[in-house]
C-alpha cells in the first residue's frame, strides 16, 4: 500500500476526516479495530513545498537498499560518537561500526514486532522507519529512522515522522516516544523530531573504560 507525501503536514480528507494517515498493510499491519479506512491516500503540507517522496510498506526486496541508506546515513553519527566518547570506549562499545550498525538494522528488519515503512523518491528508497507498539501502556515507539544523505534537508525525515506517530495514535498509542543522542551527529535527527513536535527530555548517560 503506498501513500503521496506531498509536504510534511497530514490534510484531512472527505474518506478520512480525522486527518490521520491510513494504518499500512503488509509489514505495517491494519491495528484491530481501526476505523480508518486502509484505501485512504496521505497528502502533508507545509510552507516549503512538495516533499516529492512516496510512503509505503516495506518488503522484504527492500532489505539491501534499506540496510546501504542506513550506513550512509550513521556515518557522521558514529564519527561524532567517536569524538564525544574518544576511541578507546568508541571500540568497546561498538567495534567495527558498520558491521555494528548493519546487524542492528537487519534484526530490526526481520523482527516481526517491527511496523516498517519505506520513503520512495525517484524510483529509489530514500528513508526507512521502523515502529513498535506498547499497547499495554498505550505508547508507541519509533524504533529506527534513517534518511540517506543525498536526500535529506528536503522534509522527508519529518514527514515520515509525522507518518509513523500519526499512525502509532490511530493504532491506539496516547505517547509516542523516540530515542536519540544528545551530541552534535544527532543535532540532525533531534532538529526533525522536535519539528514533528516532540519533547526532548535531558538524559544524562556516562561511560567509563574498564
Amino acid at each position: 500500500m503506498e501513500y503521496t507525501v506531498d509536504a510534511m503536514h497530514w490534510r484531512a480528507s472527505t474518506t478520512n476526516p480525522a486527518g490521520r494517515p491510513p494504518p499500512a498493510g503488509g509489514t505495517g499491519g491494519v491495528p484491530p479495530g481501526s476505523t480508518v479506512a486502509p484505501a485512504v491516500t496521505a497528502s502533508f503540507v507545509c510552507e516549503g513545498g512538495p516533499v516529492g517522496a512516496t510512503i509505503r510498506d516495506y518488503a522484504p526486496g527492500d532489505k539491501e537498499a534499506v540496510v546501504e541508506l542506513s550506513l550512509r546515513a550513521w556515518a557522521p553519527v558514529f564519527r561524532s560518537m567517536e569524538q564525544v566518547l574518544g576511541p578507546e570506549i568508541f571500540v568497546r562499545l561498538h567495534g567495527d561500526w558498520q558491521a555494528f550498525q548493519e546487524r542492528a538494522v537487519r534484526e530490526v528488519l526481520s523482527d516481526e514486532a517491527m511496523h516498517i515503512w519505506v520513503a520512495e523518491a525517484g524510483g529509489r528508497v530514500v528513508a526507512f522507519a521502523a515502529a513498535t507498539l506498547y499497547l499495554e501502556r498505550a505508547m508507541g515507539e519509533i524504533s529506527m529512522l534513517a534518511v540517506d544523505p543525498a536526500d535529506q534537508d528536503r522534509g522527508t525525515g519529518t514527514a515520515l515522522t509525522e507518518f509513523v506517530t500519526a499512525w502509532l495514535g490511530e493504532a491506539g498509542a496516547r505517547v509516542a516516544m523516540i530515542d536519540t543522542g544528545g551530541d552534535p551527529g544527532h543535532a540532525p535527527a533531534r532538529h526533525v523530531y522536535e519539528k514533528a513536535g516532540y519533547t526532548q527530555i535531558p538524559i544524562a548517560r556516562y561511560f567509563r573504560a574498564l
